[in-house]
């Protein structure tokens, strides 16, 4: 049987990063704070209260629409969205419905068959309910506890077009999309719950399912992956798809009936009565777009001369690409390979983020490599040895002390040649092998040799210097 398509649409419900609530003036610098400390009569819904928009919420929005090419509708207007849960305390979340801010925008991404474009349906504003915190797990927990200090929290909801083909393109645009948030400085992706995705997805011909509240990059691949398998697994069995809304359980991989999908009308929508609706299309031509990451890929490469594919790397966060330039001045070409290649799986490992390498350690690391005072190897222990000091809460050492006291300094020209003449005496079969003609002999000897100068030698050139000697012993 043929494998139907798999179709994906995102609505992805980002915390933009202000000071201050959607709708009234309560801090939005909560998550240390005691439950319930960060609220006031309007983000509570009290009776009687008067919500007021908070400009710089639309000012960080329309920031975004116009960097994802959208159209900036002249009138926009605030709706109430009805239903019960009990982390939304009015009943009702301000939002948009039929008059967003903004329409018809583009994401260019890597797709799983060259470069993309996922078109954006809409992006409109609204406030974040409250925080449920469930003690156990959302299935099987034995009570639940209700914080609205995020209540009020002011969102844009991005909903893209049904163009992503597999949960691997639905990560690639988040990532692209999380990158142009930071950028834009509209957005802290290191704040827990600042970003969560409601995903869409069907096999061509199927109902389509929604999985809800999906809280990490990685979820969401894990999530429609899980997803896909689910459904395909139905139509060889012959079975129907439901449509229907299902939960995430991210420490199980899997998702899990929730309910019967709504539908729009479920949701009772009719204009805020208490909020004049938005004319702020005339804002858009005051605001100024900082380097995005295509821009700043394609600079890359022309001013530092590396490869695209270390420019698409370095770029895909903004804390990284400052970090590559800060120390691109010891050598682009190197910092962007050690940065690129080396670096981000040390601290992807340690669950580190780029800040945690001190940029100046990094760039006389750069600077050891580069003057041919250590090797690669002993790059990677110095690298490895800095790291660990961080996790450890430890000051790190300066990578020259590091050499200095463990003897990572690369061996001398004379030092090699008298361990390439011991190794040869030392091993007179590898030796035999060699001129039998046997050239997986040579690799033996130069790693015998790497093993006496315990890895401070460069294995392409042992591996010339060995095959020298032994030709002109012939």
């Amino acid at each position: 049987m043929e494998e139907r398509e798999t179709i994906i649409g995102l609505e992805i419900h980002c915390q933009l990063d202000t000071r201050s609530k959607m709708f009234c003036g309560c801090s939005t610098d909560f998550r240390d704070d005691e439950p319930n400390t960060h609220t006031c009569p309007v983000c509570l819904g009290l009776p009687g209260s008067m919500p007021m928009v908070n400009k710089r919420a639309i000012e960080f929005a329309l920031k975004v629409a116009k960097a994802l090419n959208c159209a900036i509708n002249e009138e926009s207007e605030f709706s109430r969205k009805n239903y019960f849960y009990p982390d939304l305390d009015k009943a009702y979340q301000i939002t948009q419905y039929d008059k967003p801010l903004a329409e018809w925008g583009k994401l260019l991404i890597d797709g799983d068959n060259g470069e993309r474009e996922i078109r954006i349906t809409r992006i409109h504003l609204e406030e974040d309910p409250g925080r449920s915190v469930h003690m156990g797990t959302t299935d099987r927990g034995k009570y639940t506890l209700i914080d609205y200090n995020r209540a009020g929290i002011p969102l844009i909801e991005i909903v893209t077009e049904p163009d992503l083909r597999s949960p691997k393109e639905a990560r690639k645009f988040l990532n692209k999309l999380r990158a142009t948030l930071e950028y834009l400085n509209v957005f802290d992706s290191e704040k827990e719950g600042s970003l969560r995705v409601d995903a869409n997805i069907s096999l061509k011909g199927s109902e389509r399912v929604e999985v809800k509240n999906i809280s990490s990059y990685k979820g969401v691949e894990k999530a429609l992956t899980f997803e896909v398998t689910r459904q395909r697994n139905l139509i060889r069995r012959g079975q129907r798809i439901a449509r229907e809304t299902r939960h995430f359980v991210e420490a199980r991989g899997v998702t899990t009936s929730s309910r019967s999908k709504e539908e729009e009308n479920d949701y009772r929508y009719f204009p805020e009565p208490d909020l004049l609706p938005l004319r702020v299309a005339s804002w858009v031509d005051a605001i100024d777009l900082p380097e995005l990451p295509d821009a700043r890929r394609e600079r890359f490469v022309s001013q530092y001369g590396i490869s695209s594919e270390h420019a698409k790397t370095l770029t895909g966060g903004l804390k990284l690409a400052e970090f590559y330039e800060a120390v691109a001045p010891a050598d682009p070409a190197l910092a962007a390979t050690w940065t690129a290649d080396y670096l981000l799986g040390e601290l992807n490992y340690r669950d580190f983020t780029i800040e945690a390498m001190p940029r100046e350690l990094f760039k006389e690391l750069i600077t050891l490599v580069k003057g041919d005072a250590i090797t690669d190897k002993s790059a990677v222990e110095i690298l490895r040895i800095i790291l660990d000091a961080v996790k450890e809460g430890k000051e790190p050492e300066r990578p020259q002390a590091i050499v200095d006291r463990l003897g990572l300094a690369k061996s001398s020209g004379d030092q090699v040649t008298q361990m390439i003449d011991e190794v040869i005496v030392e091993q007179p079969a590898a030796v035999a092998d060699y001129y039998a003609g046997k050239m997986q002999a040579l690799n033996f000897l130069v790693g015998q040799v790497m093993k006496k100068c315990r890895g401070r030698a460069d294995p392409g050139h042992l591996n010339i210097l060995l095959k020298e000697k032994l030709d002109k012993k012939v």
